[in-house]
């Protein structure tokens, strides 16, 4: 499977992140609305420019309080700014490239400073992408001064009518990392990541796995695209572990670092040999678990099923066969995975 770059959109509410991501990735993948937040399920795709493939991520608005650019912050307004720090942060640490929207017309606000702030002290490359420039060449002085931010090239843009995108693709593809020549080229270990959606019992069987008297635990410190891996050897084979957050739904992801989780599990399925999707038995197949499957499917990833709580429910004779039926048929894409039934609970399965 290819290793591609992953690009982080950034920015606050309605400065046309999801219009630039549907131009860039080249489909109306997300809903484009003048409402502020509004909530779509798919929030990645692959892109190509000159030869180069990779993956732009729309990370949602960066939330503050109306009035930050002509107002005082009041005493309560703290949480907005961890808020603010902490997307970013995140941001920075799982993409290669983050590029920071911005509406050109509105001119800099508050909040975006308060992003460059953060971004500046990365040494990711950062572009800021100054949107809403329909008349790109006679608008051009509008873009400069978001150069105040001193994150990096300013890129004078109209994503909804493509004028000025392909500079900024320019720019990105120029400094994206070849993944196919540098990626592990020295870890042989079969890499493997746990997904799912939240209390599915990933953290558990986690634990389960590398808690086995004939098993060898070495945490060592990861790369920047990930902070702690686990090692383990079973049965003269070398293993790595990536545990990954729950993947919400996009409408219950709160603030914070929840909006990233999708973010985090692309960077843990791109570095994994094999992928296990946690389905918790108790509350049967959702969704989600679909969404999440289609995401691995997208990605061509290995992967096996476990069907996870398996002692939490009522069984006859009839029950697993059931299930397998059940399963086949919601998730009828992927036909030729594995599955088993398993409760981390008991470790059994």
């Amino acid at each position: 499977m290819r290793k591609k770059g992953l690009v982080a959109l950034v920015g606050r509410p309605n400065v046309g992140k999801s219009t630039l991501f549907n131009r860039l990735v080249g489909q109306p993948l997300a809903v484009v609305s003048e409402i502020a937040g509004t909530t779509r399920d798919r929030l990645y795709a692959d892109s190509d420019w000159n030869g180069v493939t990779f993956t732009v991520v729309d990370t949602g608005g960066i939330e503050v309080i109306e009035g930050w650019h002509t107002e005082p912050l009041s005493e309560d307004s703290d949480r907005f700014l961890d808020s603010i720090r902490m997307q970013a942060q995140v941001a920075i640490q799982d993409a290669d490239v983050v590029v920071l929207v911005v509406d050109g017309r509105a001119g800099l606000t508050a909040a975006d400073r308060e992003v460059g702030n953060i971004l500046r002290q990365t040494n990711k490359p950062v572009f800021v992408a100054a949107n809403k420039l329909d008349d790109v060449v006679g608008k051009q002085h509008d873009a400069l001064e978001f150069y105040e931010l001193a994150i990096g090239e300013v890129v004078p843009l109209s994503a909804l009518h493509g004028r000025g995108t392909g500079d900024l693709l320019d720019l990105v593809v120029a400094v994206l990392p070849d993944y196919d020549e540098t990626w592990d080229e020295e870890d042989t270990s079969i890499k493997v990541a746990l997904l799912g959606r939240p209390n599915t019992g990933k953290s558990t069987l986690f634990n389960k796995l590398i808690g086995e008297e004939r098993v060898i635990v070495s945490p060592i410190a990861g790369t920047t695209r990930d902070a702690i891996d686990t090692k383990l050897a079973w049965h003269g084979r070398d293993f790595t572990l990536i545990d990954t957050a729950g993947i919400r739904r996009r409408g219950k992801i709160g603030q914070g670092i929840e909006k990233y989780s999708v973010i985090r599990a692309l960077r843990a399925l791109r570095r994994a040999d094999v992928a296990l999707l946690l389905i918790d038995a108790s509350q049967g197949i959702t969704a989600q678990d679909q969404h999440i499957a289609g995401m691995l499917k997208d990605e061509s990833a290995a992967m096996v099923v476990l069907v996870n709580k398996w002692d939490a429910i009522e069984k006859d004779n009839y029950t697993m066969q059931e299930w397998t039926d059940t399963l086949r048929r919601e998730l009828d894409f992927l036909p030729y995975v594995p599955v088993l039934f398993i409760s981390t609970n008991t470790a059994s399965g």
